[in-house]
């Protein structure tokens, strides 16, 4: 019963749809565009030792991506509201794997991913601010509170200040992409000699190589949960994630085109920090301040996007009666949600805090997989049902979903088999939410049959 002192009326005040489509478009590519595509190539590139081998691991993987971003544009043509993959998996399946998806995101998944990416983002402060860790943990905490703080007065300022960070963003790459290739006056023996296709890639490395690729991908799918506050979103959702992807896909390959024009290919496989070392041979020293800006301002605008996007899942999770009433409410002025926003940033300042967001967040992060190859299968379903009538279908009929999902669920397969015990744990974490769920729901049935009593 205590549960139930929470509980209040439902907020009659809607959100505001003030999402257009640049909003969107800088919504996906600033979500994916964080931290990865600085320091992940290297973990790929150390699995297809070859330049034509990391080329078409990062064209697949965002291939494989732009699949997903297919099959979510489908679905936001047919669901509307916000909550994105959280109302998917619910009319799809049912609301308890919508429920778990929520859950995940909550505890673990979206507050973990703000929390990583704001430690990041403060580590890269640092550079410029030598500061100890207790300092960078108290800096990435004021990025988290001072963007939920924009994000609170209005989805208009969260998404106008994702979309200036987002184009100063991409502009700042355009132009180390520019400045990277026009640096040499010849091709490099490294990157054109006869030597570059002589490695033979296994199967084995070339998926693993997909799946770190695929990491860097994340976070593709947030959009659609601001749906309910974007302008048409039946036309602007599909359309962002598909050009969104297109953008983040040409980036990747060009930037790691240019990693491997600028350094040989064994040094791009070995690097721990590859983003800085290119930067290095085209600016001399101060290039790794120049590339610790850029990864500020990248982090920046990617921390700012999902803060924007997790509050659209809880407030669509209220309105469904999966959790308290409360946590959904809008704001009267602001029409934002704007208490599961506060709660948002308090739990992922308590991740930080204690530092328990890492082993938390490395457990569960390939869960999403899972949740995603259910979608996938979801959309075949949802195919069937009697008046089902989308304004955008994906080609290929079934090809693409079935594909899609295939692949997720090898890439669950492999993280298990590649670490079980962290593996499982961090899968049981997710399932926890089951008995909440039944508990939740007898709460409600007792609820309702007491005030059906009065």
């Amino acid at each position: 019963m205590i549960l139930l002192a929470f509980m209040s009326k439902n907020n009659s005040i809607e959100l505001r749809r003030a999402i257009g489509l640049p909003q969107a478009i800088a919504l996906v590519v600033g979500i994916i565009i964080g931290s990865s595509i600085f320091v992940q190539p290297s973990s790929v590139t150390g699995l297809v030792p070859s330049v034509p081998g990391v080329i078409i691991v990062w064209s697949a993987a965002g291939i494989l991506t732009l699949f997903g971003a297919l099959i979510c544009a489908e679905f936001a043509t047919l669901f509307k509201e916000s909550g994105g993959v959280y109302v998917y998996l619910k009319e799809a399946f049912s609301p308890l794997l919508g429920f778990l998806w929520g859950w995940a995101m909550f505890w673990i998944m979206h507050t973990g991913i703000i929390a990583a990416i704001a430690v990041i983002f403060a580590r890269y402060v640092a550079y410029f601010f030598p500061i100890n860790d207790m300092e960078i943990k108290f800096v990435a905490i004021v990025c988290i509170w001072m963007l939920s703080a924009v994000n609170f007065l209005g989805v208009r300022q969260g998404s106008a200040l994702q979309y200036f960070s987002t184009i100063l963003k991409i502009s700042s790459i355009l132009l180390l992409i520019i400045i990277g290739f026009a640096f040499g006056s010849q091709v490099p023996e490294h990157f054109a000699g006869p030597d570059i296709l002589t490695e033979r890639i296994s199967l084995k490395n070339f998926l693993g190589a997909m799946i770190a690729g695929l990491f860097a991908f994340g976070g593709w799918h947030m959009v659609t949960y601001s749906s309910g506050e974007t302008r048409e979103p039946q036309k602007t959702i599909p359309r962002a994630l598909i050009i969104g992807t297109l953008i983040v896909t040409a980036c990747y390959i060009a930037m790691n085109t240019l990693y491997m024009y600028l350094l040989p290919v064994e040094k791009v496989a070995s690097s721990t920090r590859i983003a800085a070392d290119a930067a290095e041979v085209i600016f001399g020293f101060s290039g790794g301040g120049l590339m610790a800006g850029l990864v500020i301002l990248s982090t920046f605008s990617a921390v700012n996007g999902v803060i924007l996007a997790g509050p659209r899942v809880y407030y669509a999770m209220t309105r469904d009666g999966l959790l308290f009433k409360w946590m959904g409410s809008i704001h009267h002025r602001f029409k934002t949600p704007f208490r599961a926003i506060i709660l948002q940033a308090l739990w992922a300042s308590i991740l930080i805090l204690t530092g328990t967001y890492r082993e938390l967040f490395t457990r569960v992060v390939y869960t999403e997989w899972l949740f995603f190859g259910f979608m996938a299968i979801g959309l075949i379903i949802i195919r069937k049902r009697p008046g089902i009538n989308p304004g955008f279908k994906v080609k290929g009929n079934k090809v693409i979903p079935l594909l899609f999902s295939l692949f997720s669920f090898i890439i669950v397969i492999n993280q298990i088999l590649l670490e079980p015990k962290d593996s499982i744990s961090g899968l049981l974490l997710v399932l926890a939410g089951i008995p909440v769920y039944y508990i939740w729901l007898k709460i409600q049935t007792l609820k309702n049959r007491d005030n059906a009593n009065y």
